[in-house]
């Protein structure tokens, strides 16, 4: 599956040139998507402080991503004044951030911060997020400080995700 993603998503990754030249996309709702590649984003899994970091991977076209995506706002609404920030990492393909991306984001109201990974070394960062990952979306890491847990799957409820993070916060 991680080879058919990354064929996929590298053949398909040939118009990021015509992006903006530009970190940012401005969704309607005034916030900003931003577009990184694995050198950008790669920060985010190194915070050894005591927020907890729940980063899902996810795309408009997955459709079990889409389906869990309101458990993660939720988790955003609910801990919103806590140590614990939700990132949900687009790996939409970058001709359709325009078309399909920031469209859904306005259309569904997500306030959850939304990063576009715009990076075909696929086969590179996969590993480097996770050595057990094989490459399919959803996958989600939630982690704090030096504990971490990686899951490939989808979450199938609010509280199935949110026990999760409840295990970090105590």
């Amino acid at each position: 599956m991680a080879l058919l993603y990354s064929i996929l998503f590298s053949l398909l990754n040939f118009g990021s040139s015509d992006l903006p030249n530009m970190e940012y996309l401005p969704v309607a709702d005034s916030t900003n998507v931003e577009i990184v590649d694995f050198e950008g984003l790669k920060p985010i899994f190194e915070d050894h402080s005591d927020q907890v970091y729940v980063i899902n991977f996810w795309a408009t076209w997955c459709k079990p991503c889409v389906e869990e995506l309101p458990y993660f706002e939720e988790i955003h609404k609910e801990y919103k004044n806590q140590e614990v920030k939700v990132i949900l990492v687009s790996l939409d393909f970058p001709k359709q951030i325009k078309s399909k991306l920031i469209p859904f984001l306005e259309k569904h109201q997500l306030k959850s911060d939304v990063i576009v990974l715009d990076d075909p070394n696929s086969n590179f960062w996969i590993n480097e997020v996770d050595p057990s990952w094989s490459g399919a979306i959803p996958a989600t890491i939630v982690y704090k400080a030096d504990k971490r847990q990686f899951f490939e799957k989808n979450f199938i409820s609010f509280e199935e995700l949110n026990n999760i993070i409840k295990s970090y916060l105590n």
